[in-house]
């Protein structure tokens, strides 16, 4: 190893560091001098070259002094050192993958400030924090329902929420208004009636009708612009539910209602886009039709 000695300025030729910056680690204890000159100047050997090229890799990296320090005084590990920094990137890549996100749909929707706020604030709640507000949802909306009913069974459902580490614009979109939903007082109270409304109701209606023959039925009259309550919306209702009486078509129209929400159908699509899982036909639309079609005809 050479003997020669270097001045901090001769350092910083030699390592493209700014005189400053070198004074300062010196300063800092991170790079003390191998002695002084005549004249009092700071001199350090091939070792403290080193060690200052080590310093500046660990702050390059973004290490704080006070872990470079450490590091040096080999109370820490470089292996334990960049592990932690590598968990740390990782939560700071995630987050910044989030707000690209975010940023990209309130630019494609041209939101508002106010929409991006909270945009930002419920699209960084923790994997931890989304599953708990869907939890509590989920727990008010079932709570007494007795667990081996038919409705209880949805709870499971319901649950599933798995938002990407790096979502897209759709997820964030679809997050933030599944987040609204289940904030809605309204959305709530509507969800616990369904889940207390019992097997009974359910069992009467699905020997009521076909499900298939609504979709394609009163779906195709959806979709055709029939009016439910025409002469041929209120045939083609007959045709699904039976000649019924006047009575028990508005109480079939009632018990329906009771299971037809959009926006509830909208929680699962919503859910079904943060989860990535394949888009399905709306269903509801169809069963309104046809509520309102036994309706007119009572």
């Amino acid at each position: 190893m050479t003997d020669e000695l270097y001045t901090i300025g001769q350092l910083a030729r030699r390592t493209g560091l700014p005189v400053r910056t070198i004074r300062f680690w010196s300063d800092s204890d991170l790079l003390p001098p191998t002695g002084r000159s005549a004249g009092g100047y700071r001199l350090y050997d091939a070792a403290a070259v080193a060690r200052l090229e080590l310093v500046r890799t660990l702050r390059e990296l973004g290490l704080g002094l006070d872990v470079v320090q450490q590091v040096l005084a080999r109370q820490r590990t470089v292996a334990d050192v960049a592990a932690a920094h590598v968990r740390a990137l990782d939560a700071e890549i995630q987050l910044l993958r989030v707000r690209r996100a975010v940023l990209a749909s309130v630019a494609a929707r041209n939101g508002t400030a106010e929409e991006m706020r909270l945009m930002h604030k419920l699209a960084q709640l923790s994997a931890r924090e989304r599953q708990e507000l869907i939890d509590e949802y989920v727990d008010a909306t079932f709570g007494g329902v007795h667990p081996e009913s038919p409705g209880y069974g949805i709870a499971a459902g319901m649950r599933q929420l798995s938002l990407p580490d790096d979502p897209t614009p759709a997820q964030v979109d679809a997050w933030v208004e599944l987040a609204e939903l289940v904030s809605d007082p309204d959305f709530r109270a509507r969800t616990r009636e369904m889940a207390l409304a019992g097997a009974g109701a359910q069992e009467r209606l699905t020997a009521a009708y076909d499900f298939t023959a609504v979709q394609e039925k009163a779906g195709g009259a959806l979709a055709d612009g029939v009016p439910p309550e025409s002469a041929r919306g209120r045939q083609i209702a007959r045709e699904i539910v039976g000649d019924l009486a006047p009575q028990a078509r508005r109480e079939l129209a009632d018990e329906m209602a009771m299971f037809a929400d959009v926006r509830v159908e909208r929680y699962w699509a919503l859910l079904g886009t943060i989860n990535g899982w394949e888009p399905f036909t709306p269903k509801v639309p169809a069963f309104l039709w046809l509520i309102d079609a036994l309706r007119a005809g009572s």
